[in-house]
């Protein structure tokens, strides 16, 4: 039996349900999710592991025009993976319909994929099914196809699995051939400090206004084992110690919440992933600074790791 291997990004507009989507591919929480736009920050890779093939998913940031030297940064950053992979997944979904986002996507992959470029292929992706009636569905499905080139176009949800170990296939069929790159059982390579930030940044901007979401950072100090036998059930104890970070002073105390309601109750929630993740029953300590206008700072950037 021949064996596939090779890398698959997904790309589209902030909050087209990549992340989501990532997670329903590999099978288990790799990527961080929430209905904000831009959430995703970092490039997770996410492993999907079968008998005939292994599928490395790369899930980048939401291309979009940008407004700060973040927002740069970060469209860079999708570039330059798109460069890399051997097949680009487009996501659209279902419940709105094609505009200007999309369109400037569309143009930037049609320029760089085109032969004598990458020549990588694209499947266009339609997301969300499970929010539409079939026939919003079918007139989504046409617009896709005449938005662009496709090799393949697939509709999918996330949420109720439909047609995911179909895209599965046909992103398979797109790698070259070539044995698995990763250990098997390994979902993602991710350091742990990455992934345990992300958990956090993800409990912090549950329910938040929307003038939250780019403004917050998160950073982990470190993560250090407690000078103390292990739990009852046998698990390791841990210290882990996190910043997080906003511009202003008034998005601080939204952090916070009245009397730091809200910052226990990001703790608790971001804890129980935490351990799940690290196996540890783990003693989590947050605190919350302000970075001025961080995101515009070229120098504040670097520090917080962009």
């Amino acid at each position: 039996m021949t064996h596939r291997s090779g890398f698959a990004c997904l790309v589209g507009r902030p909050n087209t349900g990549k992340s989501t989507l990532t997670n329903a591919l590999v099978g288990q929480k790799v990527a961080i999710t929430s209905g904000r736009p831009q959430t995703t920050r970092h490039v997770v890779r996410g492993i999907v592991h079968r008998e005939d093939a292994q599928l490395v998913l790369v899930d980048t940031p939401g291309l979009h025009r940008p407004r700060t030297l973040l927002g740069e940064r970060l469209n860079d950053l999708v570039r330059d993976t798109l460069t890399e992979v051997d097949v680009i997944g487009f996501c659209l979904p279902a419940d709105e319909k094609i505009g200007p986002g999309d369109r400037f996507i569309a143009e930037q992959l049609a320029r760089m994929t085109q032969p004598g470029r990458t020549g990588t292929p694209v499947v266009a992706i339609v997301t969300k099914t499970d929010t539409v009636p079939r026939a919003r569905l079918a007139e989504q499905l046409i617009a896709v196809d005449q938005l662009g080139e496709w090799a393949d176009i697939v509709p999918v949800s996330s949420r109720d699995g439909y047609q995911v170990d179909v895209l599965a296939d046909v992103l398979v069929k797109h790698l070259p051939e070539g044995p698995a790159l990763y250990p098997e059982g390994e979902l993602t390579d991710e350091p742990e400090q990455v992934m345990v930030a992300e958990l956090v940044r993800e409990a912090a901007l549950e329910g938040v206004r929307d003038e939250l979401p780019h403004s917050l950072a998160v950073v982990v100090d470190e993560i250090v084992p407690r000078d103390q036998p292990p739990a009852a059930d046998g698990r390791p104890l841990l210290d882990v110690r996190v910043h997080l970070f906003v511009e202003r002073d008034s998005q601080k105390a939204i952090v916070i919440g009245r009397g730091g309601a809200r910052l226990r109750d990001v703790g608790t929630r971001a804890r129980t992933q935490i351990e799940a993740l690290l196996g540890a029953r783990v003693f989590l300590d947050l605190h919350v600074k302000v970075a001025k206008d961080w995101q515009r700072d070229p120098k504040q950037l670097g520090r917080l790791g962009f």
